[in-house]
C-alpha cells in the first residue's frame, strides 16, 4: 500500500501541511524539520504524486526533447543520439526529468506546439532537427514556455540556442582543399530548409571568394542529408564535370554517398577525387579510405542545451547563445595535388 502524506504526518509528528511544504522545498520549513521529514519519507518508501505536486508547485519538473523527422538514415548519423545523451546526463544531476517526443511537419500542422507543451505539462523544451519552414519553429520562439533550439538561431526572452562554429569550420574545410591544390571543388549540400545547409553553403562560397576562385553554381548539388540521394547527385555531377577533383559534403552521411559514387565511376579516392565530410560520425573513421571531416561535439551541445534551459528557468543572467567549437580532422580521403595541376 502506498505511503501517503497522512502516514508521514503521523510518523513524524508534524502536520500534513508542514510535511507537504518540506517535501516541496518551501523555504519557511526549517532545516532540522525538513531533514527529519525526508529521513522518515525515505525509510517508509514514500513516493510523491508527481501530478499533484506539479499542480501545487506550478512546475512538473519535466522537460520535453522534441526531435523532428527521425528517419532510418539517422542510424548512421549518431548526432541526435549524442545530443540526447548529453541532455540526459546533465539532467540526471538535477531534479528534472525529460520525455522524448518525435514530430514531423505534418504532425505539427495537426497539433500545435502549445498543445504539446500543455498535454505533457512541460516546463521547458529542447528542440533538435527542425527545418526553417516547420510550424513549431515560430511557435517555439514566441511561446511563453522556455525553449532551447539546436542549430537554429532564435531570439526571445524565454529562448536560447546551441550550435557549433558552423561557418568558420566549414570555411576552413574548403580552404584546406584549396591550400593543398584543389581548384575545381564541388559542394554537396543538405536540404533546402535546414539552417545548417544555408550556413555551410555560405562558408563554401566565402572560401572560394577569398582565394579568387569563381563560384560555379553547377558544382553545387543537393543530397538531402541521405546517402543514396547524395550518391546519385554525385554520379551526375562527376559525369558532367570530370574536372572536379574534390567535394566538400555538408554531412558525413552524404560523404559516404560520394564515396559510393566514386567507386561506381571507378574513380580512386583520394587520388582522383578528394572528399571532406562534416560531423565525424563513427563510420567516418572505419570506411576506406578513412574520411577527412569536420568534427562536431553533439554530446557537449546536449549538455550545454540542458544547462542553458535550466539557466532560463532560474532567470540567470547568462549567454543565450552557446557555440561549441568544431575541429578539422585530417584522415585519408584528401590528396595534395602537385602545384600547377
Amino acid at each position: 500500500m502506498a505511503v501517503t502524506l497522512k502516514d508521514l504526518s503521523k510518523a513524524t509528528g508534524f502536520s500534513i501541511t508542514t510535511v507537504s511544504r518540506a517535501l516541496n522545498g518551501y523555504s519557511d520549513v526549517n532545516e532540522e524539520t525538513r531533514n527529519k521529514i525526508f529521513q522518515v519519507a525515505d525509510e517508509l518508501g514514500y513516493s510523491p504524486n508527481i501530478l499533484a505536486r506539479s499542480l501545487v508547485m506550478k512546475q512538473s519538473k519535466t522537460i520535453g526533447f522534441i526531435v523532428s523527422d527521425i528517419k532510418r538514415e539517422s542510424i548512421k548519423d549518431q548526432f541526435m543520439f549524442e545530443i540526447l545523451c548529453g541532455v540526459s546526463d546533465y539532467l540526471a544531476k538535477t531534479e528534472y526529468e525529460f520525455v522524448l517526443l518525435s514530430t514531423t511537419t505534418t504532425k505539427q500542422r495537426n497539433k500545435t506546439y502549445k498543445q504539446i507543451c500543455a498535454e505533457r505539462q512541460l516546463d521547458g523544451v529542447i528542440i533538435q532537427g527542425l527545418k526553417m519552414n516547420d510550424p513549431y519553429l515560430e511557435e517555439a520562439v514566441n511561446s511563453s514556455t522556455p525553449c532551447v533550439l539546436i542549430d537554429i538561431p532564435c531570439e526571445g526572452e524565454q529562448n536560447g540556442y546551441v550550435t557549433s562554429n558552423q561557418f568558420e569550420s566549414a570555411k576552413n574545410a574548403v580552404k584546406y582543399l584549396l591550400r593543398v591544390g584543389h581548384k575545381n571543388i564541388a559542394y554537396l549540400n543538405g536540404t533546402e530548409h535546414a539552417h545548417v545547409s544555408k550556413v555551410r553553403k555560405q562558408a563554401y562560397e566565402a572560401a572560394l571568394k577569398e582565394h579568387g576562385i569563381e563560384l560555379r553554381e553547377e558544382l553545387i548539388v543537393s543530397g538531402e542529408f541521405e546517402e543514396d540521394k547524395a550518391k546519385q547527385a554525385m554520379i551526375t555531377l562527376l559525369l558532367n564535370f570530370p574536372e572536379v577533383t574534390a567535394v566538400f559534403c555538408a554531412s558525413d552521411v552524404m560523404a559516404l554517398g560520394a564515396l559510393q559514387a566514386a567507386r561506381e565511376l571507378s574513380l580512386a579516392v583520394p587520388e582522383q577525387l578528394s572528399i571532406i565530410g562534416f560531423d565525424n560520425i563513427l563510420l567516418s573513421q572505419y570506411v576506406t579510405p578513412s574520411l577527412t571531416t569536420v568534427g562536431q561535439y553533439p554530446y557537449k551541445m546536449g549538455v550545454a542545451a540542458a544547462n542553458l534551459l535550466i539557466d532560463i528557468f532560474e532567470e540567470k543572467d547568462s549567454e543565450r547563445v552557446i557555440e561549441v567549437k568544431n575541429d578539422l580532422i585530417l584522415r585519408e580521403s584528401v590528396v595534395t595535388l602537385i602545384k600547377g595541376d
